[in-house]
């Protein structure tokens, strides 16, 4: 019997552990995409215990610990650090088989050196000993970023923001890339007039332009896309139920923001006008810069009503939808293809019913002027775990190239959440290692190394110029 995360942790052999060991686990890490505050790396923040860096924010631990039976003062209410952790700990031996026990184990190994089980009876010891390091200069946020050896951060940032926080970093001269994504869904969220408007107000303020029709606000858009590639960014994120593209006419749009824009609310098919006009919109300017453009679809969110007036939106409540992606995807891509302003693009899927459709998608669109211009992404949110991600890789090199893959990224809010890319990479390095092992694939280690390398950092690095 294997000891539990030992060093060959999901490596299943002698060619794994060679793939793993001599050419994935050193490599760097490029995390296109997390929603790590900037204000903390700014500040180069020292963590008072482990509930702040691990549990504040934290709803894959939430939705468990509810689960569990835990009541939600321990969760996102007025207990005490000490009595959240104390819960945490004490539900994550209900944890075995989801991947936040894995995750849990790999976090206290890779960051604190600490390889004890966390369950009631270890919670005091591993708390005390964790947030004394936590207090020390050498957990300090930009340390735990070298630690893990990361090259290169990308937030998620509303068009509105300021990059103060990305000002203070670039000007500290920090050596690891921390870049803003021009994140967006505010400016085509016209499900609520008051909303909107008031959005609206706050984009007048930031671009400093005067709005008052659809021309003053894509003017008040691009100048706050020019200000974000000003500041470095080059990466562009919607989080969306699916990619609109219904017809339109200028002249419509015009009149859908004149009307909401005065204070009535749109109708169904006047909400997907103004998105698929705006989700062109955002894609033309992303291509007249080269960025990449990222759409994670599928996401059912806030599902629970009561939950989410009583906690705000983004607390664990949130599902895989079954929404139709496969049309308005090719028709959305077709338009900017035979206009000649496709970007290069990454499209993530939640409902894994979709892993063949967005696999066999991306080859639709793929013009060999850059290798793997459009890219299918790796298992998101709910996909985020070994199952997840073996099945994405499998439909990946079925039906397209895995060897030109970008590979994993975080999508995460803690400091504590890189051995993820470790996860990964263990997964990866098995999957080719099991088939060399088989005679599914030749005994070439060298190149299969490569292979691995470029998955782990060198295609990222070259897809997105870091």
């Amino acid at each position: 019997m294997r000891k539990f995360l030992d060093e060959n942790f999901l490596l299943n052999s002698k060619t794994a552990e060679t793939l793993y060991h001599e050419y994935a686990k050193s490599m760097p890490i490029i995390d296109y995409h997390c929603h790590l505050p900037q204000q903390e790396i700014a500040e180069d923040k020292n963590f008072d215990n482990l509930t702040q860096i691990w549990l504040y924010g934290d709803h894959y631990k939430w939705r468990a610990m509810r689960t569990n039976g835990v009541n939600e003062k321990y969760c996102t209410g007025n207990a005490t650090d000490y009595k959240k952790f104390e819960q945490w700990a004490a539900t994550v031996p209900y944890t075995l088989r989801n991947p936040l026990y894995h995750w849990t184990h790999l976090e206290l190994q890779r960051y604190f050196d600490v390889h004890e089980i966390l369950n009631a009876a270890s919670s005091k010891k591993i708390y005390e000993e964790c947030s004394e390091k936590l207090r020390s200069k050498e957990y300090s946020v930009k340390n735990l970023l070298r630690k893990m050896k990361v090259a290169a951060v990308c937030t998620t940032d509303d068009p509105v923001d300021n990059l103060a926080y990305h000002q203070q970093i670039k000007e500290q001269g920090f050596e690891i890339q921390v870049l803003p994504a021009f994140r967006p869904d505010q400016a085509m969220n016209v499900s609520d007039a008051a909303k909107f408007i008031a959005y609206t107000h706050k984009l007048e303020a930031a671009s400093n332009t005067s709005i008052s029709n659809f021309a003053d606000f894509t003017k008040a858009i691009r100048n706050r896309h020019d200000f974000f590639a000003f500041m470095g960014c080059n990466v562009s994120d919607h989080g969306i139920e699916e990619l609109y593209a219904d017809n339109y006419t200028e002249a419509e749009i015009a009149a859908i923001f004149t009307k909401i824009y005065g204070g009535k609310e749109l109708s169904a098919d006047e909400q997907r006008k103004f998105k698929s006009a705006m989700l062109i919109f955002f894609a033309e300017l992303d291509h007249e810069k080269g960025w990449v453009q990222q759409f994670h679809l599928g996401a059912l969110r806030n599902n629970n009503g009561r939950m989410l007036v009583t906690l705000g939106p983004d607390t664990g409540f949130d599902s895989i939808g079954d929404f139709q992606q496969g049309r308005s995807l090719s028709t959305f891509l077709s338009r900017l293809d035979t206009n000649n302003k496709l970007t290069k693009t990454i499209i993530y899927n939640l409902n894994p019913s979709d892993n063949e459709l967005f696999a066999t998608m991306i080859g639709n669109y793929n013009d060999g002027t850059t290798p793997g211009k459009v890219q299918w992404g790796s298992g998101w949110w709910f996909l985020d775990q070994k199952d997840g991600m073996t099945k994405q890789m499998d439909a990946l090199s079925n039906m397209g190239l895995l060897s030109r893959f970008v590979g994993m990224l975080t999508d995460s809010r803690s400091f504590l959440s890189f051995p993820r890319h470790e996860y990964f990479r263990r997964i990866l390095c098995n999957l080719f290692g099991e088939e060399i092992e088989n005679g599914e694939l030749p005994n070439d280690i060298a190149w299969t190394g490569k292979v691995i390398q470029d998955i782990c950092y060198h295609n990222a690095k070259n897809y997105f110029g870091y």
